[in-house]
């Protein structure tokens, strides 16, 4: 069976709005978090995925009323991240409505983190968020703390250690590519894609509807992830998934046009 390569709106939330920036910097203002899921939710897409982007930073827990506010409104599956710390953290989130949690800054500091809750909830409800940036040819670096801190871990290996610690799925976000609408990064995820054995998202870096094909197949990831050419309608879900289905690539029906 062929499973089917998943289109994924992300929501950067910031003080209960959703922004938008390039390279981590340069945020500016979008809309309101609950009007875009209802939108993503009816156009079609496969998940949603919601950062809180300073909850980390800040050293503050996620806002849980406007994750509430969002799953009340949508039927796809959806994942939460940022700020959490702790596997009780992870409870409340998934209590208010979250169907998986994506753990970055925490799982690095605590990798231990990881194996508790996939233990506690499952590995389905575990997502390992990546911030990578490239530090010398084809060598990645993991940033946290929203890409301000390099860790000096190797991005490939901390993904195989995280798999190995209990995460479902991993999310790559290429912070070089961010904003920057030119592609994902294709090697950094097809690196990926062939050391582990869940599922991988690319992130950072939709422009085209070009550059989600190359994702898909090239970079071999499962799941493709882009913010702005979402929120400003340059590309609608709709017509991104007729020109992957015109690839043969196996996408779920969008929503009716």
């Amino acid at each position: 069976m062929t499973l089917t390569k998943r289109i994924v709106p992300c929501l950067d939330v910031d003080k209960g709005r959703v922004v938008k920036g390039k390279k981590f910097k340069d945020i500016q203002d979008v809309a309101d978090p609950v009007e875009l899921a209802k939108r993503y939710n009816a156009e079609g897409a496969d998940e949603l995925v919601f950062y809180d982007i300073t909850a980390s930073n800040e050293e503050r827990n996620i806002f849980s009323d406007i994750v509430e506010r969002v799953a009340a409104e949508i039927s796809i599956p959806f994942t939460v991240g940022g700020g959490l710390r702790t596997v009780d953290d992870i409870q409340k989130v998934l209590r208010a409505g979250a169907d998986k949690v994506s753990i970055n800054s925490a799982a690095v500091k605590n990798p231990q983190l990881l194996k508790d809750a996939a233990d506690k909830f499952g590995k389905q409800c575990v997502v390992l968020a990546i911030d990578a940036k490239e530090i010398a040819p084809e060598k990645w670096s993991v940033f946290i703390n929203g890409g301000r801190l390099d860790t000096g871990k190797d991005a490939i290996e901390w993904a195989i250690e995280g798999e190995k610690l209990g995460a479902g799925e991993i999310v790559i976000n290429a912070i070089d590519a961010d904003g920057e609408k030119k592609g994902y990064n294709l090697e950094l995820n097809r690196r990926i894609a062939e050391v582990v054995n869940v599922p991988i998202v690319a992130s950072g870096g939709a422009g085209e509807l070009k550059h989600f094909a190359e994702a898909l197949q090239e970079g071999k990831a499962d799941a493709a992830l882009a913010a702005s050419v979402f929120h400003y309608g340059e590309i609608p879900i709709p017509e991104l998934k007729d020109y992957l289905k015109k690839l043969d690539i196996p996408v779920r029906e969008a929503a009716a046009k």
